[in-house]
Protein backbone atom coordinates (compact mmCIF):
# COMPACT_ATOMS: atom_id res chain seq x y z
CA UNK A 1 0.00 0.00 0.00
CA UNK A 2 2.65 2.50 0.51
CA UNK A 3 4.39 1.60 -2.86
CA UNK A 4 1.08 2.53 -4.19
CA UNK A 5 0.65 6.02 -2.07
CA UNK A 6 4.11 6.86 -2.62
CA UNK A 7 3.62 6.22 -6.39
CA UNK A 8 0.24 8.49 -6.54
CA UNK A 9 1.60 11.36 -5.27
CA UNK A 10 4.01 11.49 -7.88
CA UNK A 11 1.46 10.78 -10.75
CA UNK A 12 0.03 14.35 -9.49
CA UNK A 13 3.60 16.27 -9.67
CA UNK A 14 3.68 14.39 -13.23
CA UNK A 15 0.07 15.79 -14.16
CA UNK A 16 0.96 18.95 -12.27
CA UNK A 17 4.17 19.28 -14.83
CA UNK A 18 2.57 18.16 -17.79
CA UNK A 19 1.83 21.45 -19.21
CA UNK A 20 5.25 20.67 -21.29
CA UNK A 21 3.17 19.26 -23.70
CA UNK A 22 -0.04 20.51 -22.91
CA UNK A 23 -0.55 24.78 -22.92
CA UNK A 24 -3.80 23.40 -20.32
CA UNK A 25 -3.85 21.22 -17.47
CA UNK A 26 -5.97 18.34 -18.26
CA UNK A 27 -7.12 16.15 -15.77
CA UNK A 28 -5.60 12.18 -15.58
CA UNK A 29 -7.56 9.54 -17.17
CA UNK A 30 -7.86 7.61 -14.30
CA UNK A 31 -7.96 3.91 -16.15
CA UNK A 32 -4.13 4.85 -17.03
CA UNK A 33 -3.13 5.75 -13.71
CA UNK A 34 -4.25 2.76 -12.16
CA UNK A 35 -2.87 0.96 -14.91
CA UNK A 36 1.10 2.57 -14.85
CA UNK A 37 0.23 2.64 -10.84
CA UNK A 38 -0.23 -1.02 -11.04
CA UNK A 39 2.88 -1.87 -13.20
CA UNK A 40 5.07 0.15 -11.39
CA UNK A 41 4.00 -1.86 -7.66
CA UNK A 42 5.16 -5.07 -9.92
CA UNK A 43 1.88 -6.47 -11.38
CA UNK A 44 1.84 -7.92 -14.36
CA UNK A 45 -0.71 -5.99 -16.74
CA UNK A 46 -2.52 -7.41 -19.73
CA UNK A 47 -4.54 -6.32 -22.26
CA UNK A 48 -7.18 -8.47 -24.08
CA UNK A 49 -4.44 -11.65 -22.76
CA UNK A 50 -1.43 -9.91 -23.98
CA UNK A 51 0.73 -8.60 -21.36
CA UNK A 52 2.57 -5.02 -21.61
CA UNK A 53 6.32 -5.51 -21.80
CA UNK A 54 7.76 -1.72 -21.93
CA UNK A 55 6.92 -0.82 -18.22
CA UNK A 56 9.69 1.90 -18.01
CA UNK A 57 8.97 2.89 -20.72
CA UNK A 58 5.65 3.53 -20.80
CA UNK A 59 5.68 5.14 -17.19
CA UNK A 60 7.67 7.64 -18.43
CA UNK A 61 5.75 8.60 -21.26
CA UNK A 62 2.66 8.76 -19.75
CA UNK A 63 4.08 10.30 -16.85
CA UNK A 64 5.45 13.11 -19.09
CA UNK A 65 2.11 13.66 -20.71
CA UNK A 66 -0.15 13.43 -17.76
CA UNK A 67 -1.51 10.32 -18.01
CA UNK A 68 -3.40 11.78 -21.17
CA UNK A 69 -4.54 9.04 -24.37
CA UNK A 70 -1.86 9.48 -26.84
CA UNK A 71 -3.73 7.19 -29.52
CA UNK A 72 -6.97 9.20 -30.44
CA UNK A 73 -6.33 9.54 -34.05
CA UNK A 74 -7.62 7.03 -36.43
CA UNK A 75 -4.84 7.98 -39.02
CA UNK A 76 -2.14 7.14 -36.46
CA UNK A 77 -3.73 4.10 -35.20
CA UNK A 78 -3.20 2.90 -38.85
CA UNK A 79 -0.12 3.93 -39.68
CA UNK A 80 1.43 1.77 -36.15
CA UNK A 81 -0.79 -1.11 -37.62
CA UNK A 82 0.58 -1.13 -40.52
CA UNK A 83 4.15 -1.16 -39.58
CA UNK A 84 3.68 -3.76 -37.40
CA UNK A 85 2.03 -5.56 -39.76
CA UNK A 86 4.97 -5.16 -41.82
CA UNK A 87 7.86 -6.22 -39.19
CA UNK A 88 8.13 -9.57 -40.73
CA UNK A 89 9.89 -7.58 -43.77
CA UNK A 90 12.64 -6.94 -41.21
CA UNK A 91 12.53 -10.39 -39.79
CA UNK A 92 10.78 -9.30 -36.41
CA UNK A 93 7.40 -11.09 -35.55
CA UNK A 94 4.68 -8.80 -35.68
CA UNK A 95 3.39 -10.98 -32.70
CA UNK A 96 5.51 -9.46 -30.15
CA UNK A 97 3.65 -6.23 -31.07
CA UNK A 98 0.19 -6.94 -30.12
CA UNK A 99 -0.47 -7.59 -34.08
CA UNK A 100 -3.76 -9.62 -34.05
CA UNK A 101 -5.22 -7.51 -31.13
CA UNK A 102 -4.70 -4.05 -32.99
CA UNK A 103 -5.55 -5.13 -36.39
CA UNK A 104 -9.12 -6.63 -34.99
CA UNK A 105 -10.25 -4.09 -32.75
CA UNK A 106 -8.14 -0.56 -32.63
CA UNK A 107 -9.84 1.01 -35.90
CA UNK A 108 -13.08 1.26 -34.72
CA UNK A 109 -14.00 4.73 -33.00
CA UNK A 110 -12.89 4.47 -29.54
CA UNK A 111 -16.11 5.46 -28.17
CA UNK A 112 -17.68 2.16 -29.16
CA UNK A 113 -15.17 0.99 -25.73
CA UNK A 114 -15.47 1.40 -22.35
CA UNK A 115 -13.57 3.80 -20.56
CA UNK A 116 -11.57 0.86 -18.81
CA UNK A 117 -11.06 -0.71 -22.81
CA UNK A 118 -10.03 2.86 -24.02
CA UNK A 119 -7.20 3.10 -21.61
CA UNK A 120 -6.48 -0.38 -22.00
CA UNK A 121 -6.03 -0.39 -26.20
CA UNK A 122 -4.01 3.03 -25.62
CA UNK A 123 -1.69 1.52 -23.00
CA UNK A 124 -1.42 -1.22 -25.86
CA UNK A 125 -0.84 0.93 -28.94
CA UNK A 126 1.70 2.84 -27.01
CA UNK A 127 3.30 -1.14 -25.85
CA UNK A 128 3.76 -1.72 -29.59
CA UNK A 129 5.35 1.44 -30.90
CA UNK A 130 7.57 1.21 -27.78
CA UNK A 131 9.00 -2.25 -28.77
CA UNK A 132 9.07 -2.22 -32.17
CA UNK A 133 11.09 0.93 -32.41
CA UNK A 134 13.26 -0.65 -30.14
CA UNK A 135 13.89 -3.74 -32.18
CA UNK A 136 14.45 -1.79 -35.00
CA UNK A 137 16.75 0.63 -32.82
CA UNK A 138 18.79 -1.69 -31.55
CA UNK A 139 17.65 -5.74 -32.58
CA UNK A 140 15.31 -7.79 -30.23
CA UNK A 141 18.21 -10.23 -29.18
CA UNK A 142 20.84 -8.69 -27.18
CA UNK A 143 24.14 -10.09 -28.51
CA UNK A 144 25.46 -11.37 -25.72
CA UNK A 145 23.01 -13.97 -25.02
CA UNK A 146 24.01 -15.66 -28.25
CA UNK A 147 27.68 -15.54 -27.97
CA UNK A 148 29.79 -14.29 -25.27
CA UNK A 149 33.08 -13.46 -27.61
CA UNK A 150 30.36 -10.50 -29.06
CA UNK A 151 30.88 -7.05 -28.62
CA UNK A 152 27.97 -4.91 -30.15
CA UNK A 153 28.02 -0.51 -30.33
CA UNK A 154 24.24 -0.81 -30.14
CA UNK A 155 22.50 2.56 -30.22
CA UNK A 156 20.64 4.34 -27.37
CA UNK A 157 17.88 6.69 -26.92
CA UNK A 158 15.20 6.81 -24.55
CA UNK A 159 12.13 5.51 -26.14
CA UNK A 160 9.14 7.75 -24.32
CA UNK A 161 10.73 10.56 -26.07
CA UNK A 162 10.83 8.88 -29.60
CA UNK A 163 7.33 8.13 -29.36
CA UNK A 164 6.19 11.51 -28.15
CA UNK A 165 8.28 12.84 -30.86
CA UNK A 166 6.63 10.53 -33.54
CA UNK A 167 2.74 11.12 -32.13
CA UNK A 168 3.61 15.72 -32.54
CA UNK A 169 5.07 15.09 -36.13
CA UNK A 170 1.77 12.93 -36.43
CA UNK A 171 4.60 10.74 -38.40
CA UNK A 172 4.44 6.93 -36.98
CA UNK A 173 6.03 5.26 -39.72
CA UNK A 174 8.46 7.50 -40.80
CA UNK A 175 9.89 7.60 -37.28
CA UNK A 176 9.73 3.72 -37.12
CA UNK A 177 11.87 3.98 -41.00
CA UNK A 178 14.62 6.20 -39.29
CA UNK A 179 15.30 4.04 -36.47
CA UNK A 180 16.33 1.11 -39.00
CA UNK A 181 20.38 0.46 -40.30
CA UNK A 182 20.97 3.76 -42.82
CA UNK A 183 23.08 1.60 -44.70
CA UNK A 184 21.91 0.57 -48.26
CA UNK A 185 22.78 -3.37 -47.68
CA UNK A 186 20.30 -3.54 -44.94
CA UNK A 187 17.41 -2.05 -47.15
CA UNK A 188 18.87 -4.34 -50.28
CA UNK A 189 18.83 -7.33 -47.97
CA UNK A 190 15.02 -6.42 -46.50
CA UNK A 191 14.16 -6.39 -50.79
CA UNK A 192 15.51 -9.67 -51.00
CA UNK A 193 14.32 -10.84 -48.53
CA UNK A 194 10.42 -9.90 -49.67
CA UNK A 195 11.62 -11.79 -53.20
CA UNK A 196 12.56 -14.39 -51.58
CA UNK A 197 8.92 -14.81 -49.93
CA UNK A 198 7.42 -15.82 -53.17
CA UNK A 199 9.07 -19.47 -52.81
CA UNK A 200 7.03 -20.51 -49.66
CA UNK A 201 4.79 -23.12 -49.69
CA UNK A 202 6.60 -24.80 -53.05
CA UNK A 203 7.27 -28.19 -52.34
CA UNK A 204 10.71 -28.89 -51.98
CA UNK A 205 11.67 -32.60 -51.01
CA UNK A 206 15.12 -33.48 -50.16
CA UNK A 207 17.95 -34.79 -53.30
CA UNK A 208 19.71 -37.96 -52.51
CA UNK A 209 23.31 -36.73 -51.81
CA UNK A 210 25.07 -39.45 -53.93
CA UNK A 211 26.11 -39.95 -56.17
CA UNK A 212 27.93 -36.81 -57.38
CA UNK A 213 26.34 -36.02 -61.37
CA UNK A 214 29.21 -34.69 -63.60
CA UNK A 215 28.10 -32.61 -66.71
CA UNK A 216 27.27 -35.21 -69.48
CA UNK A 217 25.46 -37.39 -66.94
CA UNK A 218 21.75 -38.04 -67.11
CA UNK A 219 20.24 -38.59 -63.55
CA UNK A 220 16.50 -38.50 -62.68
CA UNK A 221 17.50 -35.87 -59.98
CA UNK A 222 18.38 -33.22 -62.16
CA UNK A 223 14.51 -32.66 -63.68
CA UNK A 224 14.23 -31.04 -59.78
CA UNK A 225 17.53 -29.42 -59.93
CA UNK A 226 15.89 -27.47 -62.97
CA UNK A 227 13.17 -26.80 -61.62
CA UNK A 228 14.52 -25.30 -58.42
CA UNK A 229 17.43 -23.40 -59.89
CA UNK A 230 15.14 -21.64 -62.06
CA UNK A 231 12.83 -20.63 -58.82
CA UNK A 232 16.05 -19.34 -57.55
CA UNK A 233 16.73 -17.22 -60.52
CA UNK A 234 19.66 -19.03 -61.76
CA UNK A 235 18.20 -20.74 -64.82
CA UNK A 236 16.06 -19.12 -67.34
CA UNK A 237 13.97 -22.33 -68.22
CA UNK A 238 12.69 -22.92 -71.64
CA UNK A 239 11.51 -26.57 -72.96
CA UNK A 240 13.34 -25.78 -76.19
CA UNK A 241 16.99 -25.68 -73.85
CA UNK A 242 17.62 -29.09 -73.80
CA UNK A 243 16.39 -32.34 -75.19
CA UNK A 244 16.03 -34.49 -72.22
CA UNK A 245 15.40 -32.39 -68.22
CA UNK A 246 17.47 -35.63 -67.07
CA UNK A 247 20.56 -34.51 -68.99
CA UNK A 248 23.35 -32.16 -67.96
CA UNK A 249 23.44 -29.93 -70.26
CA UNK A 250 26.17 -26.58 -70.65
CA UNK A 251 23.13 -24.54 -69.79
CA UNK A 252 22.71 -26.55 -66.37
CA UNK A 253 26.32 -26.69 -65.91
CA UNK A 254 26.55 -22.86 -66.06
CA UNK A 255 23.36 -22.29 -63.91
CA UNK A 256 24.85 -24.53 -61.02
CA UNK A 257 28.39 -22.65 -61.00
CA UNK A 258 26.01 -19.66 -60.58
CA UNK A 259 24.40 -21.43 -57.79
CA UNK A 260 27.59 -22.24 -56.16
CA UNK A 261 29.25 -19.07 -56.33
CA UNK A 262 26.69 -17.64 -54.85
CA UNK A 263 26.97 -19.94 -51.85
CA UNK A 264 30.49 -19.75 -51.46
CA UNK A 265 30.92 -23.89 -52.68
CA UNK A 266 33.87 -24.58 -55.18
CA UNK A 267 32.04 -23.31 -58.65
CA UNK A 268 33.24 -26.86 -60.67
CA UNK A 269 30.01 -27.50 -61.82
CA UNK A 270 30.16 -31.06 -59.85
CA UNK A 271 26.36 -31.85 -58.44
CA UNK A 272 28.18 -33.15 -55.50
CA UNK A 273 27.26 -33.82 -51.87
CA UNK A 274 27.95 -29.94 -51.22
CA UNK A 275 25.82 -28.55 -53.71
CA UNK A 276 23.05 -30.64 -53.19
CA UNK A 277 22.80 -29.80 -49.40
CA UNK A 278 22.69 -26.03 -50.46
CA UNK A 279 19.78 -27.15 -53.03
CA UNK A 280 17.96 -28.99 -50.31
CA UNK A 281 17.94 -25.95 -48.38
CA UNK A 282 14.20 -24.85 -47.94
CA UNK A 283 13.14 -21.53 -48.47
CA UNK A 284 12.11 -20.54 -44.93
CA UNK A 285 15.26 -22.15 -43.40
CA UNK A 286 17.32 -19.34 -45.57
CA UNK A 287 14.33 -16.57 -44.81
CA UNK A 288 15.70 -16.98 -41.08
CA UNK A 289 19.10 -16.68 -42.13
CA UNK A 290 17.93 -13.83 -43.97
CA UNK A 291 16.41 -12.65 -40.33
CA UNK A 292 19.90 -13.26 -38.25
CA UNK A 293 21.69 -11.21 -40.99
CA UNK A 294 19.31 -7.99 -40.38
CA UNK A 295 19.29 -8.45 -36.54
CA UNK A 296 23.22 -8.09 -36.57
CA UNK A 297 22.69 -5.27 -38.60
CA UNK A 298 20.99 -3.32 -35.85
CA UNK A 299 23.43 -4.41 -33.86
CA UNK A 300 25.85 -2.05 -35.07
CA UNK A 301 26.62 1.89 -34.55
CA UNK A 302 24.45 4.29 -36.02
CA UNK A 303 27.13 5.11 -38.42
CA UNK A 304 30.33 2.62 -39.58
CA UNK A 305 32.27 5.92 -40.42
CA UNK A 306 32.89 7.85 -43.43
CA UNK A 307 35.84 5.75 -44.10
CA UNK A 308 35.90 1.98 -42.94
CA UNK A 309 37.17 -1.81 -42.94
CA UNK A 310 34.39 -4.90 -42.89
CA UNK A 311 35.28 -8.04 -42.28
CA UNK A 312 32.76 -10.39 -42.31
CA UNK A 313 33.97 -13.94 -40.52
CA UNK A 314 31.55 -16.30 -42.71
CA UNK A 315 32.34 -14.79 -45.94
CA UNK A 316 36.21 -15.04 -45.69
CA UNK A 317 35.92 -11.20 -47.04
CA UNK A 318 37.29 -8.03 -46.17
CA UNK A 319 36.27 -4.80 -47.76
CA UNK A 320 37.48 -0.69 -47.21
CA UNK A 321 34.76 1.98 -47.74
CA UNK A 322 35.74 5.24 -48.56
CA UNK A 323 32.34 7.69 -48.61
CA UNK A 324 30.32 4.96 -49.48
CA UNK A 325 32.31 3.78 -52.28
CA UNK A 326 33.84 0.35 -51.97
CA UNK A 327 37.30 0.79 -52.53
CA UNK A 328 39.09 -2.77 -51.37
CA UNK A 329 37.72 -6.13 -51.50
CA UNK A 330 39.98 -8.98 -50.10
CA UNK A 331 40.08 -12.55 -49.37
CA UNK A 332 40.76 -13.39 -45.36
CA UNK A 333 40.97 -16.65 -43.71
CA UNK A 334 39.16 -16.60 -39.98
CA UNK A 335 39.08 -18.84 -36.81
CA UNK A 336 38.98 -22.15 -36.73
CA UNK A 337 35.32 -23.35 -35.11
CA UNK A 338 36.91 -24.39 -32.28
CA UNK A 339 38.98 -20.90 -31.77
CA UNK A 340 36.26 -18.51 -33.53
CA UNK A 341 37.28 -14.85 -34.60
CA UNK A 342 34.92 -12.87 -32.24
CA UNK A 343 32.77 -10.43 -33.62
CA UNK A 344 33.30 -5.94 -32.50
CA UNK A 345 34.14 -2.98 -33.92
CA UNK A 346 37.13 -1.25 -32.81
CA UNK A 347 39.82 1.47 -35.04
CA UNK A 348 43.02 0.73 -36.60
CA UNK A 349 45.33 2.84 -35.28
CA UNK A 350 48.92 1.86 -36.58
CA UNK A 351 50.83 -0.28 -38.77
CA UNK A 352 53.69 -2.49 -38.16
CA UNK A 353 55.98 -3.77 -40.70
CA UNK A 354 57.88 -6.36 -40.50
CA UNK A 355 56.56 -7.65 -37.21
CA UNK A 356 58.27 -9.62 -34.40
CA UNK A 357 55.59 -12.29 -33.24
CA UNK A 358 55.32 -12.83 -29.36
CA UNK A 359 53.87 -16.55 -29.00
CA UNK A 360 50.63 -16.01 -27.12
CA UNK A 361 50.60 -18.47 -23.69
CA UNK A 362 48.18 -20.41 -24.77
CA UNK A 363 49.48 -21.21 -28.27
CA UNK A 364 52.69 -21.57 -26.55
CA UNK A 365 51.52 -24.25 -24.44
CA UNK A 366 48.20 -26.32 -27.02
CA UNK A 367 50.42 -25.81 -30.35
CA UNK A 368 54.42 -25.10 -30.32
CA UNK A 369 55.53 -26.98 -27.31
CA UNK A 370 54.29 -30.02 -29.03
CA UNK A 371 56.26 -28.99 -32.44
CA UNK A 372 59.41 -28.53 -30.61
CA UNK A 373 59.16 -31.30 -29.02
CA UNK A 374 58.90 -33.68 -31.99
CA UNK A 375 61.13 -31.78 -33.82
CA UNK A 376 64.28 -30.21 -32.28
CA UNK A 377 65.28 -27.86 -35.32
CA UNK A 378 61.86 -26.33 -35.06
CA UNK A 379 62.40 -23.40 -33.08
CA UNK A 380 65.83 -22.54 -35.36
CA UNK A 381 64.22 -23.21 -38.67
CA UNK A 382 61.37 -20.87 -37.78
CA UNK A 383 63.67 -18.27 -36.54
CA UNK A 384 61.83 -18.36 -33.41
CA UNK A 385 64.17 -17.04 -30.03
CA UNK A 386 63.56 -18.15 -26.39
CA UNK A 387 63.17 -15.78 -23.13
CA UNK A 388 63.17 -16.24 -19.70
CA UNK A 389 60.66 -13.69 -18.33
CA UNK A 390 58.67 -10.85 -19.43
CA UNK A 391 59.97 -7.32 -20.16
CA UNK A 392 62.61 -5.38 -20.12
CA UNK A 393 64.60 -8.17 -17.50
CA UNK A 394 63.58 -10.67 -19.96
CA UNK A 395 66.92 -13.13 -20.98
CA UNK A 396 67.51 -14.44 -24.10
CA UNK A 397 68.22 -18.38 -23.37
CA UNK A 398 69.63 -21.38 -25.80
CA UNK A 399 66.70 -23.12 -26.69
CA UNK A 400 69.51 -26.43 -26.18
CA UNK A 401 69.41 -25.31 -22.47
CA UNK A 402 65.62 -26.07 -21.88
CA UNK A 403 64.42 -29.39 -20.51
CA UNK A 404 61.29 -29.12 -22.76
CA UNK A 405 59.74 -32.26 -21.88
CA UNK A 406 59.21 -31.01 -18.45
CA UNK A 407 57.15 -27.81 -19.30
CA UNK A 408 53.48 -27.62 -19.09
CA UNK A 409 50.43 -25.19 -18.43
CA UNK A 410 51.64 -24.89 -15.12
CA UNK A 411 55.21 -25.02 -15.58
CA UNK A 412 56.18 -22.85 -18.93
CA UNK A 413 58.90 -19.92 -17.58
CA UNK A 414 59.49 -18.30 -21.28
CA UNK A 415 58.40 -16.31 -24.17
CA UNK A 416 58.70 -17.64 -27.61
CA UNK A 417 59.47 -14.82 -30.22
CA UNK A 418 59.26 -14.84 -33.76
CA UNK A 419 61.66 -12.65 -35.45
CA UNK A 420 61.02 -10.82 -38.70
CA UNK A 421 60.96 -12.77 -42.04
CA UNK A 422 59.79 -14.81 -44.26
CA UNK A 423 58.54 -17.81 -42.11
CA UNK A 424 57.01 -15.16 -39.34
CA UNK A 425 53.64 -16.01 -38.90
CA UNK A 426 52.40 -12.57 -39.09
CA UNK A 427 54.21 -12.26 -42.56
CA UNK A 428 55.40 -8.90 -43.28
CA UNK A 429 52.92 -6.55 -41.85
CA UNK A 430 50.05 -6.11 -39.15
CA UNK A 431 47.59 -3.54 -38.65
CA UNK A 432 47.10 -2.74 -34.98
CA UNK A 433 43.80 -2.27 -33.16
CA UNK A 434 44.41 -2.97 -29.40
CA UNK A 435 41.72 -5.07 -28.20
CA UNK A 436 40.61 -7.65 -25.30
CA UNK A 437 40.48 -10.72 -27.54
CA UNK A 438 44.12 -9.67 -28.94
CA UNK A 439 42.37 -10.08 -32.42
CA UNK A 440 44.00 -7.90 -35.63
CA UNK A 441 44.51 -8.01 -39.18
CA UNK A 442 48.18 -9.29 -40.29
CA UNK A 443 49.71 -10.97 -43.62
CA UNK A 444 50.84 -14.46 -43.65
CA UNK A 445 53.68 -16.95 -45.03
CA UNK A 446 50.64 -19.39 -46.41
CA UNK A 447 49.14 -17.64 -48.93
CA UNK A 448 48.03 -20.94 -50.69
CA UNK A 449 45.38 -21.27 -48.50
CA UNK A 450 43.18 -18.07 -49.90
CA UNK A 451 42.42 -20.13 -52.87
CA UNK A 452 40.38 -22.55 -50.85
CA UNK A 453 36.60 -21.92 -50.77
CA UNK A 454 36.33 -22.00 -47.10
CA UNK A 455 38.73 -20.34 -44.88
CA UNK A 456 38.88 -21.02 -41.98
CA UNK A 457 42.42 -21.95 -40.60
CA UNK A 458 43.86 -19.48 -38.20
CA UNK A 459 43.60 -19.05 -34.83
CA UNK A 460 41.43 -16.11 -34.32
CA UNK A 461 43.09 -13.68 -35.77
CA UNK A 462 42.29 -12.65 -39.62
CA UNK A 463 44.93 -13.23 -42.59
CA UNK A 464 44.78 -10.82 -45.12
CA UNK A 465 45.32 -11.48 -48.88
CA UNK A 466 47.94 -9.16 -50.58
CA UNK A 467 47.44 -6.98 -47.58
CA UNK A 468 50.05 -4.01 -48.40
CA UNK A 469 47.12 -3.24 -51.13
CA UNK A 470 45.41 -2.16 -47.33
CA UNK A 471 48.35 -0.66 -46.45
CA UNK A 472 48.58 1.70 -49.10
CA UNK A 473 44.89 2.64 -48.94
CA UNK A 474 45.00 3.30 -45.02
CA UNK A 475 48.14 5.64 -45.48
CA UNK A 476 46.84 7.12 -48.89
CA UNK A 477 46.46 10.20 -46.52
CA UNK A 478 49.93 9.98 -44.58
CA UNK A 479 52.47 12.56 -45.64
CA UNK A 480 55.71 10.92 -47.43
CA UNK A 481 53.65 7.80 -47.95
CA UNK A 482 53.48 5.93 -51.14
CA UNK A 483 53.82 2.26 -52.62
CA UNK A 484 57.32 2.35 -53.32
CA UNK A 485 57.97 3.58 -49.86
CA UNK A 486 55.91 0.79 -48.33
CA UNK A 487 58.16 -1.82 -50.76
CA UNK A 488 61.31 -0.03 -49.78
CA UNK A 489 60.41 -0.17 -45.80
CA UNK A 490 59.29 -4.10 -46.16
CA UNK A 491 62.70 -4.89 -48.01
CA UNK A 492 64.68 -3.79 -45.14
CA UNK A 493 63.05 -6.49 -42.94
CA UNK A 494 63.55 -4.50 -39.82
CA UNK A 495 60.14 -3.63 -37.82
CA UNK A 496 58.83 -0.34 -38.04
CA UNK A 497 55.77 0.86 -36.52
CA UNK A 498 53.44 3.52 -38.68
CA UNK A 499 50.39 5.54 -36.98
CA UNK A 500 47.57 6.62 -39.19
CA UNK A 501 46.65 10.01 -39.23
CA UNK A 502 43.67 9.13 -38.59
CA UNK A 503 42.19 6.15 -36.69
CA UNK A 504 39.63 4.07 -38.95
CA UNK A 505 36.83 2.05 -37.70
CA UNK A 506 37.15 -1.85 -38.43
CA UNK A 507 34.42 -3.77 -38.04
CA UNK A 508 34.48 -7.46 -37.70
CA UNK A 509 31.10 -8.80 -38.09
CA UNK A 510 29.54 -12.09 -38.81
CA UNK A 511 26.90 -12.59 -42.20
CA UNK A 512 25.72 -15.79 -43.36
CA UNK A 513 23.44 -13.74 -46.07
CA UNK A 514 24.14 -10.85 -47.92
CA UNK A 515 23.19 -8.35 -51.48
CA UNK A 516 26.28 -8.06 -53.30
CA UNK A 517 27.73 -5.22 -55.70
CA UNK A 518 25.76 -6.67 -58.54
CA UNK A 519 22.27 -7.31 -56.49
CA UNK A 520 22.80 -11.09 -56.00
CA UNK A 521 21.54 -12.75 -52.99
CA UNK A 522 24.65 -14.38 -51.48
CA UNK A 523 24.88 -16.95 -48.52
CA UNK A 524 26.82 -18.73 -46.87
CA UNK A 525 27.42 -21.53 -43.94
CA UNK A 526 27.32 -20.69 -40.54
CA UNK A 527 30.01 -21.37 -39.66
CA UNK A 528 30.51 -21.12 -36.15
CA UNK A 529 27.02 -22.30 -35.70
CA UNK A 530 25.89 -18.99 -33.99
CA UNK A 531 22.36 -18.56 -36.63
CA UNK A 532 20.88 -21.75 -35.04
CA UNK A 533 21.35 -20.04 -31.69
CA UNK A 534 20.06 -16.31 -32.85
CA UNK A 535 17.27 -17.80 -34.71
CA UNK A 536 15.88 -19.55 -31.80
CA UNK A 537 16.08 -16.23 -30.22
CA UNK A 538 14.14 -14.08 -32.56
CA UNK A 539 11.59 -16.59 -32.89
CA UNK A 540 11.22 -16.62 -28.94
CA UNK A 541 8.67 -13.96 -27.07
CA UNK A 542 10.18 -10.56 -26.87
CA UNK A 543 10.63 -9.74 -23.31
CA UNK A 544 12.15 -7.07 -20.87
CA UNK A 545 11.25 -2.95 -20.80
CA UNK A 546 12.60 -1.10 -23.62
CA UNK A 547 13.50 2.03 -21.96
CA UNK A 548 17.38 1.76 -21.95
CA UNK A 549 18.61 -0.84 -24.82
CA UNK A 550 22.34 -0.69 -23.82
CA UNK A 551 24.76 -3.06 -24.39
CA UNK A 552 25.75 -5.72 -21.75
CA UNK A 553 29.76 -4.64 -21.38
CA UNK A 554 32.57 -7.85 -22.55
CA UNK A 555 32.87 -9.85 -20.01
CA UNK A 556 35.92 -12.47 -19.81
CA UNK A 557 39.36 -13.37 -20.32
CA UNK A 558 40.82 -12.27 -23.63
CA UNK A 559 42.23 -15.06 -25.85
CA UNK A 560 45.29 -16.10 -28.20
CA UNK A 561 44.49 -15.26 -31.38
CA UNK A 562 46.50 -15.63 -34.56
Amino acid sequence: MHGFRRFSLATTMFALLGTLWHPVCLAADEAIVARIEAMEAGFPVQVLGSRLMAHQALSAFYGANGYQPAWKSAELRRQLIDSVEQASHDGLNPADYHADILSGLALRPMSDFSEDLRADLDLLFSDAFLMLSSHMLVGKVNPQTVHAEWTANRRQRQMESVLKDALQRSDITGTLDSLRPADPAYRKLMAARQDLTRLLGQPWLPLALSPTIRPGDRDERLNEVRRRLSLLGELAESPATFSDPRDYDAELESAVMRFQARHGLEADGLIGKDTLTALNVIPVERLRHIDATLERWRWLPESLGDTYVLVNIAGFELKMVENGAEVLRKRVIVGQPFRQTPVFSDRIRYLVFNPTWTVPRTLMIQDQLPRILRDPNYLSRLNISVYRGWGADRERVDPLEVDWPSLNRNNFPYQLVQEPGPQNALGQIKFMFPNQYDVYLHDTPGRGLFSRAERSFSSGCIRVEQPFDLAERLLASAPDWSREKIDRVVSEAQPQTVVLPEPVPVHIQYWTSWVDNEGRLQFRNDLYNRDARLIDQLRGTAEGDTRYNTPVAGSGPAQDKL
